[in-house]
């Protein structure tokens, strides 16, 4: 059962956002290219979207228990992760060029958790992501994109995403390997010299 909902419209940079229950925010070491979604770390998702630089209507939810599928034809893409709930409430950020700003509106009260009430490790909770664009098209602007995030309390199980390819293993390895290098590897020291006109 629906517990609690909240829409609103994020103003997306480069990268996508990241979504979960932490506000510790860092770039993910690894990119789920070929996949909606994959895992930031342990208590955050990151999400890849269609639009880059432009707004996306999201919509998250907090169920009781597994919420029954959307209807057929509303959403495109459909996958699963179960994430690890460091806080009681979910916390979104943009991922724009050096910098993971907060996304939730100040004007929206926190989304939150109710306590599990089933047994064993009740800090884990699934994440089901339904995705949707006017225009699938990747691009900048707006592509009519709308995301559904629901959330409720599960054991930790396996993942559910689509098949990747060949070009999309290559792509998660060169974004892992550019994520990889020391800081050091992208500083210079400028030499550029002054002379003084002599006249």
């Amino acid at each position: 059962m629906l517990v609690r909902a909240c829409s609103f419209t994020v103003d997306l940079g480069e990268n996508g956002y990241l979504i979960g229950f932490t506000d510790d925010y860092a770039y993910p070491a690894e990119m789920p290219f070929g996949w909606r979604c994959g895992p930031a770390d342990d208590a955050n998702a990151v999400v890849l979207t269609t639009t880059d630089t432009g707004p996306l209507n999201l919509t998250v939810q907090i169920h009781d228990g597994p919420p029954p599928p959307e209807p057929a034809g509303t959403w495109h893409d459909v996958e699963e992760l179960s994430l690890r709930a460091d806080l009681s409430f979910v916390c979104v950020a943009t991922l724009d060029q050096g910098d993971i700003p907060d996304a939730w509106p100040p004007d929206e009260e926190p989304l939150t958790l109710p306590p599990s009430t089933g047994g064993g490790d009740g800090n884990w909770v699934r994440m089901r992501l339904y995705c949707h664009a006017d225009d699938p098209e990747p691009g900048i602007g707006d592509h009519g994109e709308r995301h559904l995030v629901q959330f409720w309390h599960a054991p930790q199980t396996p993942p559910v995403h689509p098949d990747i390819t060949e070009e999309h293993r290559q792509d998660r390895a060169a974004y892992a390997a550019d994520q990889a290098q020391p800081v050091d590897a992208y500083a210079f020291t400028s030499s550029d010299v002054h002379h003084e006109e002599r006249h």
